[in-house]
């Protein structure tokens, strides 16, 4: 009886989830509205210096996000001029839950339960928000590399590492950018292998002759290729722009 259950349970939580998907892909699937995104801040590995730099932050501090998404809308033909009003939520002390270090399917599927849950009960803010947004803000004194941010695109759920400096605000911006992209339907367009952004759709200027150096990054190619073997992170969204392929992908753009 208590397998049975066990089993019970477990398909109506799945249930739950696939009308939940559902739900939030008809939510993003569309530019009819402005996109509310809650950005949580997180002292990763708890130092005082990253404590500062979070109680230092301000809602300013996500205004260059909310004009650089605009003017790449706008440059797209878009039919929104605003597509995300972005909000800094309280903050949470705990980690989320980490992705499995393997692609294995079960241990996916309980992992993003696991994040939604997570999510859920840190869903501090009081607003409207349809998209939420993680930022764990490493201490640069402490490590120089940091984990892959990821998307969680069905929940709209994004989880950014980063660093808790100002000399890093900038590069911030640009993860959460591209994690946010992925919620709304944006796919890398970067070799998983090499992690070079992929020849023409993950390149700014794929035209450009001679092709290398690149001066500016596709947003979801990730970084800006300098050389055959030789790639360099945006420092700043300035550095980066939304390309046609990823315009087309998020409904920007129908060409």
């Amino acid at each position: 009886m208590s397998r049975t259950l066990r089993i019970a349970v477990l398909l109506v939580v799945l249930a739950f989830v696939a009308l939940s998907a559902w739900t939030s892909r008809l939510r993003l699937s569309g530019w009819e509205r402005t996109h509310w995104v809650a950005v949580y801040p997180i002292n990763a590995e708890g130092t005082a210096a990253v404590d500062a730099y979070i109680d230092g932050l301000r809602a300013a501090d996500l205004e260059p996000l909310e004009r650089w998404f605009g003017r790449w809308a706008t440059h797209h033909d878009a039919t929104i001029e605003r597509p995300f009003d972005f909000h800094l939520a309280p903050r949470v002390a705990d980690a989320p839950p980490p992705p499995p270090q393997r692609g294995e399917l079960l241990a996916t599927m309980l992992w993003s339960l696991r994040m939604r849950w997570w999510a859920w009960r840190h869903d501090t803010f009081e607003g409207p928000a349809s998209l939420q947004v993680f930022v764990a803000y490493h201490d640069p004194e402490q490590r120089r590399r940091v984990a892959h941010s990821l998307g969680l695109r069905k929940g709209g759920i994004g989880v950014v590492n980063g660093f808790g400096a100002p000399a890093y605000a900038g590069r911030n911006n640009v993860v959460i950018a591209h994690e946010l992209l992925h919620l709304v339907g944006a796919s890398d367009k970067y070799d998983p292998e090499t992690g070079r952004p992929i020849h023409p759709q993950g390149y700014a200027d794929p035209g450009r002759r001679p092709l290398l150096p690149q001066r500016r990054a596709e947003i979801m190619g990730a970084t800006i290729p300098l050389g055959p073997r030789e790639t360099v992170m945006p420092p700043t969204l300035a550095d980066a722009v939304v390309g046609p392929a990823t315009a087309r992908e998020i409904g920007w753009s129908g060409g």
